[in-house]
């Protein structure tokens, strides 16, 4: 993280009943059952909702209204909240309660996710954060990588429960797909050092790359630039982890029936375009991820 926002903060500076006060003033707010509730039913919620318990403790939902208020207040021109499942019902309150208090909702995307599952031996581990029985992503990045984690989660849309499988994500195989797209690189990379000597520059005829091979991972390449303004929108990195499987898969299919260095230079140099090109996008595809791509394996 750049930054940590601890919630006490919103506490010792009385952000919280500041933020009772001011929907309290634009009429939000009502006494019941010595709880302090939210009249979300007045600006067109389901149901009021309560933010301060017959306790004294607040809900979940006022500290977020009020930590979202400091988001304004720094100037942030849009924030992004990934959120479980569970808090599906919660953050349209949130909302609202911005909104009514004059801030431009518009400025927050939530992006909700499904649960996870830890598979190890085909078979979940169960956990629960009551009896105090889970894996950490400490825990997980030790025995997994970093970059295996990071794809892993990646690798599903957000709406699609992930089956975390312990056993798939420690192989060293082609089946892993990270393993399998960081492999192609580092066999381009080995193809490099043997074609060190043949000089290839961007006048080379590429005419010759005509196989239907060829032509498929041309026009993937082709769709990368598209794909990333795409994902400036959706905010769905799956695309681009699913982008650099395929790709990896078409090079991986290519170099099996395909020799690159040959007698036919003409033909040598124009496979040796297609190849770095492919390794660039392979690359810069990794490190939007956040993923390493070692140039030997």
């Amino acid at each position: 993280f750049d930054s940590f926002f601890n919630e006490r903060i919103l506490y010792e500076n009385k952000k919280i009943y500041k933020t009772i006060d001011d929907l309290d003033k634009i009429g939000l707010i009502y006494k019941k059952d010595n709880a302090t509730w939210f009249k979300g039913t007045k600006v067109g919620r389901d149901s009021d909702r309560v933010l301060i318990k017959s306790t004294g403790e607040p809900t979940y939902r006022l500290p977020d209204i009020a930590y979202h208020i400091t988001k304004y207040e720094r100037e942030y021109d849009i924030c992004i909240d990934v959120f479980g499942a569970d808090h599906m019902d919660a953050y349209p309150d949130v909302l609202e309660a911005l909104d009514q208090l004059g801030h431009d909702k518009d400025k927050i995307k939530v992006l909700i996710h499904q649960f996870i599952s830890i598979l190890k031996d085909g078979k979940p581990i169960k956990m629960s954060t009551r009896a105090a029985n889970f894996i950490t992503l400490d825990e997980l990045i030790k025995e997994v990588g970093s970059d295996v984690l990071r794809y892993f989660f990646i690798m599903r849309h957000m709406n699609s429960h992930l089956n975390f499988d312990l056993k798939l994500a420690t192989e060293k195989s082609e089946e892993n797909p990270v393993y399998y797209i960081q492999y192609a690189n580092a066999r381009i990379s080995n193809i490099f050092k043997k074609a060190i000597d043949i000089n290839v520059n961007e006048n080379d005829n590429l005419n010759s790359l005509t196989t239907d091979v060829e032509l498929k991972i041309i026009n993937k390449l082709i769709n990368f630039e598209e794909l990333i303004k795409k994902l400036l929108d959706s905010n769905e990195p799956q695309m681009l982890a699913n982008y650099l499987y395929e790709l990896s898969a078409l090079f991986h299919k290519y170099y099996a029936h395909n020799r690159i260095i040959q007698e036919n230079m003409e033909l040598t140099k124009a496979r040796i375009v297609l190849i770095k090109a492919i390794q660039i996008v392979i690359k810069n595809g990794l490190k939007i991820l956040g993923i390493s791509s070692p140039d030997k394996m």
